[in-house]
């Protein structure tokens, strides 16, 4: 594996004419970033993942300080992995100037987290930016779990960039809880009760599917779940193609967003 800190470097070592795909990470790697360095490997020739924690995507300063970071342990997963590349920028090689930071986001899109995390999507789309100005990967790997995320990235590329998005599938562990940097911050009882969300949205989903009536049920459920002195920031229901409220059986996706202890969490079936 070759450890890249400088973008021109990595530019005059890696032919980006070739297969390579892209694996963007803020680090604290998981079961989720494997499943997706995974996917890169299987499709790519070769495949560059970037660990940077970028400071433009949190809303919040304390939420920027804890973010779990475990350098050492994610070198030896990636290279158990047999990476090609990685890509460990400091924030002044991504950002040159204060004009690289600035993208706005539509009115319309300023929904779901975008909504709650004001200027949030807005650094996302700030980084990869930067990343797709400056090299030109294939395809980019990313996961569901950040559904929405997905989704205004493709809409925010399209037309700018010849790399594909290539999206995977959200990857759980037995109790439902789909993999996350910030499970890391949580204790066993918080597993046990983000378990206990995961599972009551699913339910809730599989009861939509079976009976399309049972939608009314919303605010029972979210009810449920906030028996348990969990804090919502939302939960909603969307057209899972263009994340609009007017949806029907075959599209529907359910979207929940809350926190645990100053933890915020997310989730979508």
């Amino acid at each position: 594996m070759i450890i890249f800190k400088s973008i021109n470097k990595l530019n005059n070592e890696v032919n980006f004419k070739a297969n390579v795909g892209f694996v963007p990470t803020m680090g604290a790697l998981h079961k989720g970033h494997i499943s997706l360095i995974k996917s890169s490997k299987n499709k790519c020739k070769k495949t560059l993942v970037s660990i940077f924690i970028n400071p433009l995507q949190f809303n919040k300063k304390n939420d920027l300080k804890k973010y779990p970071k475990n350098l050492n342990q994610d070198l030896k997963i990636l290279k158990k992995l047999k990476v090609d590349y990685l890509f460990i920028p400091k924030i002044n090689e991504v950002y040159k100037s204060r004009n690289n930071m600035k993208i706005k986001l539509n009115k319309k899109d300023k929904i779901l987290c975008a909504k709650y995390r004001p200027g949030h999507f807005e650094g996302v789309l700030a980084v990869i930016n930067q990343f797709l100005l400056n090299f030109k990967p294939k395809a980019m790997f990313l996961g569901e779990k950040d559904y929405q995320q997905i989704f205004l990235i493709k809409k925010f590329i399209k037309n700018k960039f010849k790399t594909k998005v290539i999206k995977c599938k959200t990857v759980r562990s037995n109790n439902l809880l789909p993999y996350s940097s910030r499970n890391f911050l949580l204790s066993k009882k918080d597993i046990k009760t983000a378990s206990f969300v995961s599972t009551t949205v699913y339910n809730y989903f599989l009861s939509i599917k079976k009976n399309f009536k049972n939608i009314i049920k919303i605010d029972e459920v979210r009810d449920a779940i906030e028996s348990k002195k969990i804090k919502t920031d939302y939960f909603e229901i969307r057209n899972k193609f263009n994340l609009s409220k007017k949806f029907n059986k075959k599209n529907f996706k359910i979207f929940i967003a809350y926190y645990l202890r100053g933890i915020r969490l997310i989730d979508n079936f």
